[in-house]
């Protein structure tokens, strides 16, 4: 399937009912081997270089298309294989999407004053004309992702990480303010059988090196009850501060004090080995249509990260054996109590 998306032409795009412009990834489903002609000139929604603005909260941050593409090729790097291959390409708004789209996408179409295309399409937030995405005047990039299976062929179940944020521009939410917050969550269904408490933690370290703090719920294959991994999904609001290394998002790392020794192995690989994490995603993304995929400061934030993470679990080490000690040590004499026969 992700071949199928990297190929240069789509003979028909999308069911235009379920575009979502927020995040400009589109779902491919006909893909040909036809190749496009060279486009001199296109539009993204937001240069590669555009940071979060320091004024915005994790949930008002932008969503940007090149972000899901770097988020597939991280996940698949770091041996997870959970996220949907995604690709970028540039579209053609008028032939690829105006000829063909149903009549209720249609009416969100429109031409700007200056002249482009642009469309807003139709989801519960931020699909208004204010928040339009336009062509130069038809060419827009953007992010492309390979369609899950219907929910009615393969069921999912859908869960608030229990991680996530209060959402709130005053409100903390518990796991913030309760360093004991994980015995809780060790203890409670789905968390206290298999490994998908491990498998979050996965998940942190894959956010905390892209930096995504948008991770409010989580998606398993129902079929698998609880041996399913949880599915990674919506990652346009990851790669935003290349300067700024958000901590908190290791918490279920931190908290737990738990990680698979697969990805250990995995993180010691990238930061002790012949070539670095950064090296290969500049490898493994060298052949996306719309390359360079991120700006040039993220590649050094994402080495920086695998150490950072090193460091975390080297105090989880130190903190269990200083903890070991306490409990094996002999207890003390207190006051007016009798001391042992000496030898």
């Amino acid at each position: 399937m992700y071949q199928c998306c990297h190929s240069k032409e789509y003979e028909k795009t999308v069911n235009s009912k379920y575009l979502h412009p927020v995040n400009e990834t589109l779902s491919c489903l006909f893909c040909t081997t036809l190749s496009l002609p060279a486009l001199p000139a296109y539009h993204f929604r937001f240069p590669r270089e555009q940071q979060t603005l320091p004024n915005h909260f994790y949930f008002t941050d932008y969503e940007r298309h090149n972000a899901e593409i770097a988020a597939f090729h991280l996940d698949k790097i770091l041996g997870f294989r959970r996220a949907m291959p995604v690709t970028g390409r540039v579209l053609h708004l008028t032939k690829e999407l105006y000829d063909i789209a149903e009549p209720e996408l249609l009416k969100t179409f429109f031409i700007s004053p200056a002249e482009n295309y642009c469309f807003h399409g139709h989801c519960s937030y931020y699909c208004d004309t204010s928040h339009a995405v336009c062509g130069n005047p038809d060419k827009l990039e953007g992010s492309f992702a390979a369609f899950l299976p219907e929910k009615e062929v393969v069921g999912r179940t859908l869960r608030k990480h229990p991680w996530r944020r209060s959402y709130h521009k005053r409100r903390k939410a518990l796991w913030e303010t309760d360093p004991n917050y994980c015995d809780a969550v060790k203890i409670s269904p789905p968390y206290n059988e298999g490994i998908i408490l491990l498998d979050l933690i996965d998940t942190s370290i894959f956010d905390f090196i892209s930096g995504n703090m948008d991770r409010h719920h989580f998606e398993t294959y129902s079929i698998f009850n609880n041996d399913s991994f949880p599915i990674h999904l919506d990652h346009g609001r990851a790669f935003g501060k290349p300067f700024h290394d958000e901590l908190s998002i290791l918490a279920p790392l931190t908290q737990c004090c738990l990680i698979k020794q697969s990805t250990l192995l995995t993180l010691l690989s990238l930061h002790n080995g012949a070539k670095k994490l950064s090296d290969l995603m500049r490898e493994s993304m060298a052949d996306d249509p719309i390359m360079p995929i991120l700006w040039e400061p993220y590649y050094p934030a994402m080495d920086r990260r695998v150490k950072i993470i090193l460091e975390a679990v080297r105090g989880c080490i130190l903190k269990s054996a200083s903890e070991s000690d306490a409990q094996s040590a002999p207890p003390t004499t207190g006051q007016g109590s009798k001391k042992p026969n000496s030898a």
